[in-house]
């Protein structure tokens, strides 16, 4: 079976040795996806932070053939419990057709201070729900 990556251009990505997605048949795992632009910045802001990491998320999905809408099932880490519903708000309006499972764990801390949120998802190629008729 053909093996293909994505990349983002981390600088993690050399120094940790991973791909941004890999894809393997039919099925793509994205890692944990951080909100970080690409000049760097972080917006401090929860909505936008999750934003972007769905951002990241969608293009690397797209660069290997699929889409949020392939999304079957989401993680989500979060530094505090008090940033569940932004963070969700955001999710939900990401994945209004694909409705994943979804894990939110609040978690001690993420490799960067200024990240208040890293999110990876898996998705199955051509699994979205079909459009609806018009």
């Amino acid at each position: 079976m053909a093996r293909t990556s994505a990349r983002s251009g981390s600088p993690f990505e050399e120094s940790i040795g991973f791909s941004r997605a890999v894809r393997v048949g039919d099925r793509v795992l994205v890692s944990g996806t951080a909100p970080v632009w690409p000049d760097g910045f972080c917006d401090p802001d929860i909505s936008r932070q999750a934003a972007r990491c769905l951002e990241i998320i969608a293009k690397s999905l797209e660069e290997l053939g699929s889409s949020l809408d392939d999304v079957v099932r989401t993680r989500m880490f979060l530094l505090d419990a008090g940033d569940a519903e932004a963070v969700g708000n955001v999710h939900a309006v990401a994945f209004a057709r694909a409705r994943p499972a979804a894990t939110m764990v609040v978690v001690a801390g993420l490799l960067d201070h200024r990240w208040r949120v890293e999110i990876e998802a898996e998705a199955i190629v051509g699994s979205g729900p079909e459009p609806a008729p018009e």
